[in-house]
């Protein structure tokens, strides 16, 4: 027989085993670092121009960072900083090397989300967040689900609840309660309830006093930030059924989505979220806030079937909300719900997997246009990523031939450019200051 004393036994063994494990994923000091990108990598696979012109370049204005030289002096290497300084001062052509950007408008939020587990979202999250810093985005990373795969292999390992979507969602809740109260029928109505109502442990965390940034933590990534999350949070889906109970009438859906209207709208260029395996109080917030909607599937037929529940839950869930809350002040986003774009990615494709093309064009003929044209292959590369907790962009292509390191990133390359493609589509609907 097993209690929950046995469970803490084998949990403290494990913890013990990732601290072995973090040190072989992660420097000697336990923290993650950002390698260096070749000259090679930054000419033809970031700016897309020819080598001998990028040299040219970097030859004829010595005030261009020049990178660190190998010994042989045969390559370069370049910190993302110095990509970036590269990329707002060169012209190739007289164009401009940053990437599209509408002014005056916020950060397109994406959530990946779908509840069946192993569907890829947390690889396609990272991934797609690499990719769009070394394209010159801006990133803000939001982790919901307490597995915290995104978190750990963004490298943040020590990360406290208070300070995760929960921390968010309470913090909202008191915040939510006091303008209800304070409002001409808050009294009146009887479902508002003063902060002395609420349980004690939100209100003498300090939650109410956090500011917009106490939640967001930097990463290795210079231009990519994390709200990030941890296994303590898990247990927000029966917190937040508790507040909901204390006060009916807080919109709990709507609480990350009020935290993010108030991030500026210069501060990002993208706004990602890699959603829990499940649809409850945390991933409701994710796809409330979020202007596109991504859904990764494995491309087999039970893969297929459980992205079909999905889909159907979650329309019903978004129903019930906009039937429930309707009339209630909601921020950026309104009721109802309604996405700028919905696509389906196919994830661990194998090409010459015959029942994986069948697949393909099931989901083809169901989801038309709204299937990503190109699906995120299974490689040797990707499944190494995976086992240690780096993006294909993170790993050094002289470990591994660099066919194979090339295989893996054209696979991410090709559906992050659809991705890009989406966010800037939904640029082009979003109203002028939203």
């Amino acid at each position: 027989m097993f209690t929950h004393e046995d469970l803490s036994t084998l949990q403290a063994r494990s913890l013990k085993l990732q601290g072995w494990i973090r040190q072989q994923t992660f420097s000697p000091e336990m923290e993650k670092t950002l390698r260096r990108f070749s000259s090679w990598e930054v000419s033809e696979l970031i700016f897309r121009i020819n080598q001998s012109t990028f040299r040219g370049k970097l030859a004829a204005d010595p005030s261009l960072p020049a990178g660190e030289v190998e010994p042989d002096g045969r390559q370069r290497w370049f910190s993302l900083d110095e990509v970036n300084e590269l990329r707002r001062k060169l012209k190739i052509n007289k164009r401009s090397l940053m990437p599209q950007r509408p002014a005056g408008k916020r950060a397109v939020r994406a959530a990946i989300a779908n509840f069946k587990g192993g569907a890829g979202k947390s690889t396609v999250a990272l991934h797609f967040a690499h990719a769009a810093a070394l394209d010159g985005y801006r990133v803000l990373l939001v982790d919901f689900d307490p597995q915290a795969t995104l978190s750990h292999s963004m490298g943040l390992t020590d990360v406290s609840e208070e300070q995760t979507v929960w921390g968010i969602m309470a913090r909202d809740l008191i915040h939510e309660t006091d303008r209800m109260n304070a409002g001409p029928t808050g009294a009146e109505s009887g479902t508002a309830l003063p902060r002395r109502s609420l349980p004690s442990t939100i209100t003498e965390l300090g939650l109410g006093d956090l500011r917009i940034p106490d939640f967001i933590k930097p990463t290795s990534w210079p231009t990519i930030d994390i709200v990030p999350s941890c296994a303590n949070a898990a247990f927000v889906e029966f917190a937040s059924a508790q507040y909901r109970h204390l006060n009916p009438e807080w919109s709990f859906f709507a609480a990350v989505s009020r935290y993010l209207d108030q991030i500026p709208d210069d501060s990002y260029d993208l706004i990602l979220f890699d959603c829990p395996p499940a649809i409850g109080y945390q991933s409701m917030n994710a796809v409330f806030a979020a202007d596109v909607l991504y859904v990764p599937s494995g491309p087999g037929y039970w893969e297929y079937d459980s992205t079909t529940s999905f889909i159907g839950q979650l329309s019903e869930a978004l129903e019930d909300l906009s039937v429930g809350f309707g009339g209630l002040p909601m921020g950026k986003i309104a009721l109802p719900k309604a996405f700028y774009d919905v696509r389906f990615l196919l994830t661990r494709f194998e090409p010459g997997n015959e029942l994986h093309r069948a697949m393909q064009s099931a989901f083809g003929k169901v989801f038309g246009e709204h299937l990503a044209e190109h699906p995120v292959e299974m490689t040797r590369a990707v499944e190494q990523s995976g086992r240690f907790l780096s993006s294909v962009y993170e790993m050094d292509y002289r470990e591994m031939t660099r066919e194979t390191w090339r295989r893996a990133r054209s696979t991410f390359d090709q559906a992050y450019e659809e991705f890009r493609d989406v966010l800037i589509g939904a640029w082009d609907q979003m109203e002028d200051d939203a």
